[in-house]
């Protein structure tokens, strides 16, 4: 094990970033990050982070709530692990956009994460996909993931940062399910015959991304999902037997009244292998399908 000091910084400090940050704050490991404003400041600051607010080009620094102190290259410079986890924009990643350069300058890397998506699958009608599966993203949120992760891997080849790829399904855990949805009644279950989507519990991308920090692998693509593609309309229907309460109607796909976000989910259909991060970084998973990290949920509340 490396004993210099170890210190992860995030940019984009948000679920994910704040799952793996606690564990490894928790072994002793310095944790920062990036927010969009003060309002996220006490929330870091209360779990023992470090943070920044990227505020256009001259970032404020705040350390575990400090007044305002060095700028951004200070609080990056001695970053020994990297994660990023903000979506792309249209003009593209706004971490490249912005800090291209100085995250090619960090001497002291030695493992930088990128957080895509499964999306940039596309549409295989059920079929199953890895990570050698050609990206054929559906839509221009897909192809902007499909974009990032490229000039990611071009900053690993141009200039040898440890760059590792983790594509994400669904995201759930305490906080983000619809456990309450399904409670108040204002959960919908629809029905389109054949559709699956593939899911991740919090607790195992952390464990991913720890697994894989402990056997880096620049370049590496990893799918990160559980053991389980299922109907979204099974999941509702579970969450109404575990609480007690009926679940909702199926309601047909074509007569929901979706927003334009939650009909482009329902584009893409596809199971999502997982074998690459148990095999490679011997992952396993805490949850491994949604029935038993739903009710990990359930019984904690």
């Amino acid at each position: 094990m490396n004993q210099s000091p170890r210190r992860l910084v995030c940019l984009g400090m948000g679920y994910s970033a704040c799952a793996l940050g606690r564990i490894l704050f928790s072994e002793g490991w310095r944790v920062g990050g990036s927010c969009r404003d003060d309002s996220n400041r006490e929330s870091l600051s209360a779990q023992g982070f470090e943070s920044v607010v990227l505020n256009g080009e001259s970032p404020a620094v705040v350390l575990n709530g400090a007044a305002p102190g060095a700028g951004f290259d200070d609080f990056l410079s001695g970053a020994t692990h990297l994660l990023v986890s903000a979506p792309p924009g249209a003009a593209g990643d706004p971490f490249l956009l912005k800090f291209a350069g100085q995250i090619a300058r960090l001497k002291n890397l030695q493992w930088a994460g990128y957080l895509s998506t499964t999306g940039v699958y596309g549409d295989r009608n059920g079929d199953w996909v890895d990570e050698a599966s050609p990206l054929q993203p559906t839509g221009d949120r897909g192809q902007r993931r499909v974009d990032a992760e490229a000039a990611w891997l071009e900053l690993w080849r141009d200039h040898e940062i440890p760059v590792h790829i983790f594509r994400l399904a669904g995201i759930y855990g305490p906080g983000r399910n619809q456990i309450s949805k399904v409670r108040a009644g204002a959960a919908k279950r629809i029905d389109k015959p054949g559709q699956v989507f593939s899911r991740i519990h919090i607790d195992d991308i952390a464990g991913v991304l720890r697994a894989s920090i402990q056997r880096p692998n620049p370049g590496a693509v990893y799918n990160v999902c559980d053991d389980e593609a299922a109907p979204p309309s099974d999941v509702i229907a579970f969450i109404a037997a575990q609480i007690g309460v009926a679940p909702p109607p199926l309601t047909p796909f074509e007569d929901a009244e979706l927003s334009a976000m939650g009909r482009s989910f329902y584009r893409d259909n596809k199971r999502v292998s997982n074998r690459r991060i148990k095999e490679e970084l011997g992952v396993d998973l805490k949850w491994p399908d949604y029935r038993v990290g739903l009710m990990g949920i359930i019984s904690c509340a």
